[in-house]
């Protein structure tokens, strides 16, 4: 089908209004509900935080759950299931809609297009895949812990221009921009978790929290500690402005290199309902993390500065010959004051 302008609209507004939940839904997808009647928005709506109504049910509370001859435009397909929350699918048969315009299939596998098939039973049409890459990038985090079990990992690095990120004694303040630091908050509040090594902990002793006043965030700290080296419980990382995780050798699987299983450390994140995880470490962690394949994005700050070649580097990956080189596929570039920001996935 060949959506209208009117369409495509309404499903851009959904998937604005959806992204207001970002700090409080959890571990659930963000979602946007517009509703219209002959031509006209007559509600709109989006799920708010975690365990609360979803996105359908709370659009249609606007029109008393009145929806005859209406168009609902949804970010992605209506539960089926009993969860929480009763099924959304069920609310929208009841309300009486006419048409439903869906941007993104549940990706979970096992539910997947009932949603849809359980509208269409009761003879709601359905259309399916406006503004879909949209929809996806927005729940990226949702749509692959739903798929692999893993978070989406996203590491942050802020870097000179010559990809040091700190002294050979580990002094790293500060390399890049206040403005740069600044957008670095944002980045930390679209994330469920932080992740860093005890090797950052120990020397530059983070807060690792969101520090924004317009911002609700407060992301789960975790610290892997392979050596079992935390100990000090008055280190930042144990204030409560909170909570904080540290995975060492008595409850995470050690390696025989008797370092911590980084795949198994994700995938006990994910069964924690973590979407979105933000790595913030040194050039040893994301070596790791890098050469086990578990990274799916760059964010890199480049300052105009030069550190030398005694400097730390920005990965610690030993790449014998060129046809090992990592390809990353740079999507976005910008400039925040004198810092270059680029933000690069991984191919």
């Amino acid at each position: 089908m060949a959506f209208t302008h009117q369409d495509t609209e309404c499903m851009a507004l959904a998937l604005k209004l959806s992204q207001f939940g970002r700090t409080a839904v959890g571990a659930n997808p963000m979602v946007g509900c517009v509703i219209t009647l002959d031509g006209k928005i007559i509600a709109q709506d989006y799920h708010r935080f975690y365990g609360g109504a979803h996105a359908e049910v709370n659009a249609l509370r606007h029109i008393n759950h009145k929806g005859e001859n209406t168009r609902v435009y949804i970010t992605l397909e209506p539960c089926s299931h009993f969860g929480k929350t009763p099924p959304c699918s069920e609310a929208l048969i009841k309300a009486g809609v006419k048409k439903v315009f869906i941007a993104m299939l549940d990706p979970n596998p096992l539910v997947s297009g009932r949603g849809i098939k359980i509208l269409q039973d009761s003879g709601i049409e359905v259309e399916v895949g406006l503004l879909e890459k949209e929809a996806n990038e927005i729940n990226r985090g949702f749509i692959k812990r739903m798929q692999t079990g893993l978070p989406f990992v996203t590491s942050k690095i802020a870097m000179s221009l010559d990809g040091r990120t700190a002294m050979k004694n580990g002094e790293s303040k500060w390399i890049t921009s206040e403005a740069s630091r600044e957008d670095v908050q944002l980045l930390r509040s679209l994330n469920q978790a932080i992740m860093t090594g005890s090797g950052t902990i120990k020397s530059d002793n983070p807060m690792m929290t969101v520090r924004m006043e317009k911002e609700d965030s407060t992301p789960l700290r975790v610290v892997i500690d392979s050596n079992n080296a935390i100990t000090d419980k008055s280190l930042n990382i144990f204030s409560s402005d909170a909570e904080t995780l540290v995975l060492n050798n008595t409850n995470s699987e050690i390696l025989p290199n008797g370092k911590l299983d980084l795949k198994l450390v994700l995938i006990k994140l994910g069964e924690m309902g973590i979407n979105n995880l933000l790595l913030e470490a040194g050039s040893g962690l994301n070596g790791a993390m890098t050469e086990a394949g578990l990274i799916d994005e760059f964010i890199i700050y480049t300052a105009p500065l030069i550190l030398g070649s005694d400097a730390n580097p920005m990965i610690e990956i030993p790449l014998k010959k060129m046809s090992d080189k990592i390809k990353l596929n740079i999507v976005e570039l910008s400039q925040i004051e004198s810092d270059i920001k680029i933000r690069a996935t991984v191919i």
